[in-house]
Parts: C-alpha cells; structure tokens; sequence
C-alpha cells in the first residue's frame, strides 16, 4: 500500500464541518489537506481547500518567470499551474478567476490598492462538479463555502494582490509583473457529468481524468507509469489495499488498479514521468 502522507492545516479562513469523510476536530477550522508528493511524482501536490471566508486576489507566476526572478534560487519552488474540481459548494458559493475585461497593470496595481479589483474579477457561481484550470499568470480568489480538490505544480510561490484588509504581506510589485489582465478563457471551466470517464486536464505539467473503473487500451497506455490515485466513490484496490474517498495514493501504473462496483477516481501523472 502507498497512501500518501497526509498534512492538514488549520487556517482562520477554515472549516469547522467539513464534507464527508473528513472531519474537523473539536476547536479546529481546517482551511486544507495535503498529500505529500511521494519520490516518483515529486513535481505534483494535490490537496483539498475548505472555506468558510474568501482567499486573497493572488496570482502564480511561471517557472521561466520564477526562474529569472530569482525565486527558484531563493525558495526552491518554480511557477504554478493548478485546477480545482470543486466538490462540495454552499449556496451562493463562488470562485473569482480571471476579469471582466482587458486591465492593463496601473489599473490593475490602483485597484489592488483600493480594494476594486474584487470587483474586477469575475466570481463564477459554483456547484458540485465545476472544474476550472488556472495557468500561471491567472488572477484567481477562491470565496467563502466551497469544498474542492487542488491539483498543482508542487510550488509554494503566491503572489497576493489583495486580502480585503487582513494584517497580511501583500506582493504587489512581484503579483503586478507576472499577472495577466484578461478574462479566464471560457475552454478552461466547465461542469464534469457525475459519471463515465472525463479528461479533466492535459497539459505540459500534469495530466489528469476522472474514471469510472478501468479505462480503454489508449487511455491505459498512457498511464502505464507512474500516477497519483484520488477516490472519489466506492472502493479502488491497490495491492491488498483498499482506496476510499479522502485517501491519495501513487501507484506504478493503471494496471496496478482494481476498481470496485462503483468506484470513481481521478488519476493524474506527469508527462515526463
């Protein structure tokens, strides 16, 4: 068996219930959980976010743009690429991602500074199975009441632009260079059907599906190697262990699997494992 380590984090903005099957100990809000990546995917985190208030306005730079800042070398980390699949939502529930319209950076560093650029972003009204992929340079808050899974370059560089007044560092200049003035491009968010197999992500960083069991011969293939398993219903095998909801775990390739009679996972490998 090779569940992942699990750390979870407590944070003001987190929640005291928390959707099944993970639960909040007696006093905690638990804001998220992570899944230590395991040696053979070292280059992917996932985790889960629960949200009683709103995240900041950040944004992530890129790894050429980490790089020549000078943040690879100072923090170890590259740029970040992320997608959240949400998973649980409260009414009214919504993630900002992206602007109205074009904002050029002056507009974008005067309204960071007055609070408008809240009001600039557009706050997408989510329920359970909205899927949204944010490249680096993408401007993004996650509001209040939602549940979701992250998948992500395993990188700790935020950038915030905004954090509705709270006693926090905000990174303006480095947030300002890096951010993208523009609308999500609609391609990159949609609602994933509660059943049957679905392409969640491709891309240069991580590839990602939401299966119901095995998948085809083509799909197969492409995991023959290394991935990361989240279940999400039923029971998936691994070895002689047993997956259920809430665990991550790596496993050497899709052959190594058995799914359960109603058994829902999301596997995600990288394109250089």
């Amino acid at each position: 068996m090779s569940k992942l380590p699990i750390r979870t984090v407590e944070k003001p903005w987190g929640k005291d219930v928390l959707p099944a099957p993970f639960t909040a100990g007696a006093g905690q809000r638990i804001g998220e959980i992570w899944f230590e990546p395991p040696a053979e995917l070292p280059s992917i985190l996932v985790k889960y976010i629960f949200t009683s208030e709103k995240l900041s306005v950040q944004v992530h730079p890129s790894d050429a743009q980490a790089e020549a800042s000078g943040e690879t070398v100072r923090t170890g980390y590259g740029g970040k690429e992320e997608c959240w699949l949400v998973i649980d939502a409260e009414p009214g529930a919504t993630l900002g991602v992206g602007f109205h319209q074009h904002v050029d950076a002056d507009a974008m560093r005067q309204a960071a500074l007055d609070g408008s650029i809240e009001d600039m972003l557009v706050w997408h009204p989510v329920q359970a199975g909205d899927f949204f992929y944010i490249p680096a340079n993408t401007v993004h808050a996650i509001g209040a009441g939602v549940s979701l899974i992250e998948i992500q370059q395993n990188s700790d560089i935020t950038y915030r632009l905004y954090d509705y007044g709270r006693p926090r560092e905000l990174h303006l200049e480095q947030g300002i260079a890096v951010s993208q003035g523009e609308p999500l491009d609609p391609a990159l968010m949609r609602h994933i059907p509660e059943t049957g197999t679905v392409e969640l992500a491709r891309g240069r960083y991580f590839t990602a599906h939401r299966l119901d069991g095995l998948p085809d011969a083509v799909l197969a293939a492409e995991y023959a190697g290394p991935l990361l398993v989240i279940p999400r219903k039923g029971e998936v095998r691994l070895g002689d262990g047993v997956l259920k909801a809430g665990d991550c775990a790596s496993a050497p390739g899709i052959a190594a699997l058995t799914f359960t009679a109603g058994g829902q996972a999301i596997i995600v490998r990288a394109p250089d494992a």
